[in-house]
């Protein structure tokens, strides 16, 4: 999902407007929901100060709409390729059904074990009907609280 993909799921997530979010980054008011339009087309790419300003006005981190491009399969694969390079993600088949491992002699396998470790917790948080799509969806998105 691009960027403009990803700023537009959480604008309408939050029930903003494009023009309610551009004010609120600081666009004036005849051009705020045209920029925003911008951004979420793919015709402009936010620079960093607005995705900073863009992030804090749908009150998520800056990852959450910093993504890498998985707008095609290929750029998926790749992603997942780079994944494997730099965080020790291994493909592998657990009964026949294809998973993503982590490869505990990588020396990110305790901080990236932690961390899918508490998705997989909020996750079953949700299957089990103990927080609400809205909650999980902040915790993703707000992830992690603290740095």
């Amino acid at each position: 999902m691009s960027i403009g993909e990803r700023i537009r799921y959480i604008r309408n997530l939050r029930g903003m407007t494009q023009k309610e979010l551009g004010k609120a980054i600081g666009f004036d008011d005849r051009t705020a929901d045209i920029r925003i339009a911008q951004y979420e087309s793919g015709t402009r790419t936010p620079k960093a100060n607005y995705v900073e300003a863009l992030a804090k006005a749908l009150n998520v981190k800056t990852y959450a709409l910093n993504v890498p491009e998985t707008d095609t399969y290929l750029g998926l694969i790749h992603t997942l390729f780079a994944l494997e390079d730099t965080y020790g993600i291994k493909i592998n088949s657990i009964d026949g059904e294809l998973c993503l491992t982590l490869d505990k002699h990588n020396k990110s396998y305790v901080t990236m074990f932690e961390m899918l470790n508490d998705w997989r917790n909020e996750a079953e948080k949700l299957k089990n009907n103990e927080i609400s799509e809205d909650e999980y969806n902040d915790w993703k998105y707000n992830y992690p609280k603290t740095i």
